[in-house]
């Protein structure tokens, strides 16, 4: 099971891939997360202490790592395009709670779509975990797809954009949508967050296909208790976790 979780920054997007992953592991799978996402904190949503996330580097600020694997010359100009990387996964990742999570890091030069020795390590990673391995692999990315390439999205079981009941989060969602186009991927599927009530289920209805629609994660006091504990809401938040092995075993009946 491949699937990318993407959408607008405060939706939710990462506290449902964490309790995603940790329903797969709970079940016995080898489970792998990618945090993609700039603004990293996948980690604290699985459980990992801000001491223990403190302690490891990004892969993308790993410069003698990425120098060695790309061949990259002083001034980066030139440089391999397939390093190895199939190692790197037992190398870099760090387990807690059954799910091994790679911090994948953000690219600091060069602007988001730069060839660069860094965004080469990222692809090849991000390519390698969603063709090479037999793991679940979750992908906690930013809001868009620019690290996927064609020859790989058709390994993705699962597109899924997180919204939240506003027209902001669906104009996400739809810009998601357009960049999934490009790559060849017909179906994104959704998942509303947040939702307080009918009114709030209506307007996510009314604003995405009813096929793509996976389900809804009311919202919930104890998924901000975890937050304000830095502890996992799989830990805390049951009512979440509840709705959220709906829309697992939703996702595992069509995948």
């Amino acid at each position: 099971m491949k699937i990318a979780v993407t959408g607008k920054g405060g939706v939710g997007k990462t506290t449902f891939a964490a309790v995603l992953a940790r329903l797969y592991a709970d079940e016995g799978q080898k489970v792998i997360c990618a945090d993609v996402d700039p603004d990293a904190n996948l980690g604290l949503a699985l459980g990992f202490s801000e001491e223990e996330l403190a302690a490891i580097t990004p892969i993308t600020e790993m410069k003698e790592l990425i120098k060695e694997r790309t061949h990259a010359d002083e001034f980066e100009k030139f440089f391999k395009l397939n390093p190895k990387v199939d190692d790197l996964p037992e190398m870099l990742a760090h387990e807690k709670n059954g799910v091994r999570l790679l911090l994948m890091g953000t690219i600091k030069t060069g602007g988001s779509g730069c060839v660069c020795p860094e965004h080469v390590i990222l692809k090849r990673l991000l390519t390698h975990l969603i063709i090479g391995r037999e793991d679940v692999v979750i992908m906690d990315m930013e809001a868009g797809l620019e690290h996927l390439a064609r020859g790989t999205t058709d390994w993705v079981d699962q597109f899924i954009v997180v919204v939240e009941p506003g027209a902001r989060s669906i104009q996400t969602y739809n810009s998601v949508k357009r960049l999934a186009a490009d790559l060849g991927i017909t179906h994104v599927s959704v998942v509303g967050n947040k939702v307080r009530d009918e009114k709030d289920e209506a307007f996510i209805r009314d604003s995405v296909p009813e096929d793509a629609l996976l389900g809804f994660i009311h919202l919930s006091d104890k998924v901000a208790d975890a937050d304000r504990q830095c502890a996992s809401p799989y830990d805390i938040a049951d009512d979440a976790v509840e709705e959220i092995r709906r829309i697992k075993d939703k996702i595992d009946s069509i995948s």
